[in-house]
């Protein structure tokens, strides 16, 4: 009888270099932190809404800038601001003395501050002239941008260095876009009601009180960030290298493929959703015949997309970022486009722009992972971390996109011969219903293509160059080893 032998296999024993891998991809960190990530874009959005939603109507209606006056203003000033973020980025990224409070988090509520400051600035309007009005509305404006620079720089950064975790940047991306949909939401339903409120008769006045309690909250909120967040991820960081110049900034940003995609998509996407914002007042007011449906659209449709952002780590976890992202746009666009073709009701409007912002939603919120990702792939593939920088030509595009959507808001309402509380021609409802639902519309099936033929990062690929940088490797090798930058 022939004895068998049982060869009992011992698994090697990992190597420290792959513990700290496994730790850094399945570990994930506290509940806490991503909920606390989520209040720094609820604070953002309280300032930042403001402008891209009641900005415009403040100037013309208010301070009585013409329409033509205020597409001016916004266009240039967010070309301004476009050409702020490499030099925020660049500022934060060759910072070399970082304390206790890590590298993005002081420089994010320092500028939060000012940026609140600012917030009731640029909705003050000094009795001057006409062109005074203009001038200081450039000013103003352009201050603000600078600010918002610098603070919305070190806050995108942040989320790639407290997690390398795939299923908690889907959760940090959740987190953010709960937050910034619920900004739009209550700044959405409230504004217009406290406006009214403290103004009175005063329509300025009131502009700027309620514009000051929504500063004052914002604030707030970045500080619930700042407190309750931590910088977790170790990068390897090359402390002896000297400062970066713009011949680095370009081999980071134009290297880095799957960061043109979403660039790309970002200047379809914003400006699509900021054309949306900025025009509802409006298509209240003349389109549906009552500006006090305003808040109540804005409550439906920005709750709505609410729940549909909490849906995203099950929707990224089955299908992955990129599917959800795309199949989103392409249900956005349809509803939009219906909502341009059937006639103007309350009932079906509401209907169909709930769907096609909720379904906006969804993809803007995933936008965050992605660019957690791509400031890693950066890394992987230049031997370069760039947070900021990376991030600051993700915001360029923001920027551009919000300059777009200014241009068409503003540049509708003057083209088709929009006056000032009075009663609209047939040509000016249209060009605002065209503004509301066929721009977004056509924009979303664009953002549908570029995301689904141009982002190549999918995520297993993200997980293997995670391991890589996890280990202190980039695509060419070590990273710190002279040949980086040749």
């Amino acid at each position: 009888m022939n004895s068998q032998t049982t060869v009992v296999a011992h698994p090697r024993e990992k190597t420290l270099a792959q513990k700290i891998t496994d730790d850094n991809l399945n570990k994930k960190i506290p509940l806490s932190q991503k909920i606390a990530y989520g209040f720094g874009d609820f604070g953002n959005g309280f300032m930042f809404d403001l402008g891209q939603a009641y900005l415009t109507k403040f100037w013309i209606d208010a301070a009585g800038i013409g329409a033509g006056a205020v597409a001016g203003i916004f266009g240039f000033t967010k070309i301004f601001d476009a050409f702020m973020d490499p030099v925020a980025g660049s500022f934060i990224d060759n910072r070399k003395k970082i304390g206790k409070h890590g590298k993005f988090r002081p420089v994010m509520m320092i500028s939060a501050v000012l940026l609140g400051l600012m917030t009731v600035v640029t909705f003050t309007m000094p009795n001057l002239s006409p062109t005074g009005k203009i001038v200081y509305a450039y000013v103003a404006y352009m201050i603000w941008g600078a600010i918002y620079s610098f603070t919305n720089d070190p806050y995108g950064s942040l989320a790639s260095v407290m997690s390398r975790n795939v299923q908690d940047r889907s959760f940090l991306a959740t987190s953010r876009q709960v937050g910034s949909v619920g900004a739009q939401f209550l700044t959405g339903i409230a504004f217009i009601p406290l406006m009214e409120m403290f103004g009175g008769h005063n329509e300025r006045h009131g502009f700027l009180i309620a514009a000051s309690i929504f500063a004052i909250a914002g604030v707030l909120m970045f500080l619930v960030c700042f407190l309750g967040t931590r910088e977790n991820v170790k990068v390897h960081r090359d402390t002896n290298a000297k400062k970066e110049g713009f011949k680095d900034y370009l081999k980071v940003v134009f290297t880095n493929g799957p960061l043109f995609a979403v660039i790309l998509m970002t200047i379809f996407t914003i400006s699509a959703m900021n054309t949306n914002n900025q025009m509802m007042v409006f298509f209240a007011q003349y389109n549906l015949g009552n500006i006090g449906l305003q808040p109540i659209v804005n409550g439906i449709m920005m709750g709505t997309s609410i729940i549909g952002v909490f849906m995203i780590p099950s929707l990224t976890k089955r299908f992955g970022k990129k599917k959800t992202a795309m199949w989103s746009f392409v249900v956005g666009a349809g509803a939009n486009i219906l909502n341009f073709i059937l006639p103007t009701n309350v009932i079906t409007f509401i209907i169909l722009v709930t769907i096609g912002y909720t379904a906006l939603a969804i993809p803007n919120g995933i936008t965050w992972a992605f660019v957690s990702d791509v400031i890693d792939y950066g890394e992987w593939h230049t031997g370069m971390r760039k947070e900021a920088i990376t991030y600051a030509a993700f915001n360029f595009s923001r920027k551009l996109a919000q300059s777009l959507a200014a241009l068409v808001s503003a540049g509708v309402l003057a083209l088709t011969g929009y006056v000032a509380n009075a009663h609209q021609t047939k040509g000016t409802l249209m060009g605002i219903k065209g503004a509301m639902t066929i721009y977004p519309g056509i924009c979303l099936l664009i953002a549908a293509v570029v995301i689904g033929l141009l982002y190549k990062l999918t995520d297993d690929r993200y997980e293997k160059i995670a391991t890589d940088l996890d280990q202190g490797k980039w695509e060419k090798g070590t990273i710190g080893d002279k040949d980086v930058k040749d």
